[in-house]
């Protein structure tokens, strides 16, 4: 069954999203794993603590937090299975529902990606 990494982008600093979002991803998360999809996620913390490592020829640096050139940032994630891939971009596009629903004053970008297993190509 193939797995998918969900998460949502936001820009830094919009504060913390209103209790009704949490109730409604609460119960959205709940149906989810009673259905077998959710299997695991969170919400991230902002930039302020985060380290980046960069490699770039040759050479690794460390960066801290936060990063006044960051526009957006990722605000949470989840790992998910599904039978297939429309199963999964129906999903995530309620997940981005409850968002305009609940906070619809900050714009979020709800990414759905396929996880890969090795070489072969998505879809497979």
């Amino acid at each position: 069954m193939p797995r998918f990494m969900g998460f949502v982008r936001m820009e830094e600093g919009v504060g913390m999203p209103p209790k009704a979002l949490f109730e409604a991803m609460d119960e959205y998360i709940g149906k989810q794993s009673d259905n077998g999809v959710f299997l695991d996620g969170g919400g991230l913390y902002g930039t302020e603590d985060a380290v980046n490592f960069i490699s770039r020829k040759g050479e690794v640096s460390r960066v801290d937090g936060p990063y006044a050139e960051a526009k957006e940032v990722v605000g949470g994630w989840a790992i998910m299975q599904y039978d297939s891939m429309e199963a999964a971009v129906a999903d995530q596009k309620e997940f981005a529902e409850l968002h305009a629903k609940h906070w619809p004053e900050v714009t979020v970008i709800s990414t759905l990606r396929q996880i890969s297993t090795g070489p072969e190509e998505p879809g497979d």
